[in-house]
């Protein structure tokens, strides 16, 4: 019972994280594509995304398919669900070429190279989707916490 609810307790702190670090990520690019020298907030900022993103998908796959929670038959004939992870791929669809174009900044930057910025804005655009994409996973979560199936 304890593990079930820490694991519990982990995701949904990690969610609010990562909700918290792709808004800050968003909000510093944005700044970046207005010409302030953010960049370093902006890879900060990125990182906790992307820790707080993989550790969502394993606290995630684990209460979904570990045992932890109703079990895989109840979250595979669940519609919230099946929402849930058609957000998800969307969100890493989306997070496709920002992710790529950060780790060629990081790359740059550790070479004392000047970064290609010029995509800030469409990247800080692409985070604040992401944040509300994950605010409509939360909305699913608390159905699916309730029951409700939507059929």
């Amino acid at each position: 019972m304890l593990a079930h609810w820490s694991l519990a307790a982990i995701h949904l702190l990690v969610f609010a994280l990562g909700f918290w670090a792709v808004l800050t990520r968003g909000t510093a690019l944005r700044r970046l594509a207005g010409g302030a020298d953010a960049v370093r907030n902006v890879l900060m900022a990125d990182n906790v995304w992307g820790l707080s993103a993989l550790v969502l998908l394993i606290t995630g796959g684990m209460r979904a398919f570990g045992g932890f929670e109703k079990g895989s038959d109840y979250y595979l004939h669940q519609p919230l669900f099946h929402l849930k992870m058609t957000v998800l791929l969307l969100i890493l669809l989306l997070e496709i070429v920002p992710m790529i174009a950060l780790i060629k900044w990081r790359m740059a930057r550790g070479k004392g190279q000047a970064i290609d910025s010029s995509k800030a804005g469409r990247f800080a655009r692409i985070s604040h989707i992401e944040a509300l994409l994950l605010l409509l996973m939360m909305v699913a979560a608390t159905g699916m916490a309730r029951g409700i199936t939507l059929g």
